[in-house]
């Protein structure tokens, strides 16, 4: 996920905001509400205030159902515990912050085949009957940005040998990665 932190990190550069305000590796931790910080993988803070935030995770195989269910609870948990930071003041003069989810998924039989649920008590939402972890992790994304965890999220898939070489495919064109660069440069030109 190195590569797509440094590619958003210079997107971001080159629309005007300056190098030392984007920060990737170091000096991403960020006040929370529920936790004392958390680290964040790309974070613009500029003239003290909190510009954006971004998430970046992957998921390969082989264990997709355990790694789909920790990744939703952390995408949902993490920005809960920002939001309520920033409705408390942890970062006070901050316009609202992009917060962006960027997900990288390993496209595979395991990843692409129907899954089943359990529904011992209630139904489960029909959207996810017979879903892939593919389009789990889709219906995930799109509920994230829909209920306004994050202000854009991206998925991308890829299997094991073109993604070496930076191939990748966009599932669902609303959470591609030219959208999301899209709503994050809008959002920073406001912000400027």
């Amino acid at each position: 996920m190195d590569g797509v932190v440094n590619m958003l990190g210079d997107l971001i550069i080159s629309t005007g905001i300056p190098e030392e305000c984007v920060f990737r590796k170091t000096r991403v931790e960020l006040p929370g509400f529920f936790r004392p910080t958390k680290e964040w993988d790309l974070v613009v803070v500029r003239d003290g205030r909190l510009l954006a935030a971004v998430e970046a995770k992957s998921q390969a195989g082989p264990s997709f159902g355990n790694n789909f269910n920790n990744r939703a609870e952390e995408a949902i948990g993490s920005a809960q515990d920002l939001w309520t930071a920033y409705r408390e003041g942890a970062f006070p003069d901050s316009p609202q912050p992009f917060l962006g989810y960027f997900l990288m998924l390993e496209e595979c039989p395991a990843s692409t085949r129907s899954v089943s649920v359990r529904e011992p008590h209630f139904p489960v939402f029909p959207e996810f009957v017979g879903a892939s972890y593919k389009q789990r992790y889709e219906l995930l994304c799109r509920k994230l940005v829909l209920e306004r965890h994050y202000t854009a999220a991206a998925l991308v898939t890829s299997n094991s040998e073109g993604g070496r070489d930076g191939e990748y495919t966009t599932p669902a064109k609303d959470l591609s990665v030219e959208r999301f660069a899209r709503v994050l440069v809008g959002h920073l030109a406001m912000a400027k």
